[in-house]
């Protein structure tokens, strides 16, 4: 498994665009309001691999052995929480696209409009979250002064 390529961010979140903006200009009239909210389960994933992320650095960096299969899973959770975030990052701003232009003329997009914003944002901190996590499980380099588990030099 190699980590997350930039490419790979953009082209999920190209596709959650194109998706998010199509879904909303077909149903939007069927679809309920958007909580304030709508984005909070992202906001908890991430700040979930945060606190992973920082326990795991440290316990590198202080030479801990660590489980090479809960590293492994760890990558895999922040590798697929950052496509995730890409994706809905994309939705996201797809449906902000469709509801921005018509908040003016329709009451309902401009209720909806702060859940999408909050949806976005939570997106974005979940897709920093998800490769902040995947950096702490890199292996540190031998002449990382800050690392005391390997010899240096």
């Amino acid at each position: 498994m190699h980590f997350t390529r930039p490419r790979e961010l953009v082209l999920a979140g190209l596709i959650g665009l194109v998706l998010g903006f199509g879904l909303f200009e077909l149903f939007y009239g069927e679809l309920p309001r958007f909580p304030l909210l709508a984005g909070l389960p992202l906001l908890i994933l991430a700040v979930i691999e945060v606190i992973l992320g920082v326990t795991l650095r440290s316990r590198i960096r202080a030479g801990r052995v660590l489980d090479a299969i809960g590293i492994a899973r760890a990558v895999a959770l922040a590798k697929a929480s950052s496509l995730l975030g890409s994706l809905m990052l994309g939705a996201w701003l797809g449906a902000l696209a469709y509801l921005v232009p018509r908040g003016g003329e329709l009451a309902a997009a401009a209720d909806d409009t702060p859940g999408a914003a909050v949806g976005a944002l939570c997106a974005a901190v979940l897709i920093g979250a998800a490769l902040w996590l995947e950096h702490c499980c890199r292996a540190p380099e031998p002449r990382d002064p800050d690392h005391r588990g390997y010899p240096t030099g």
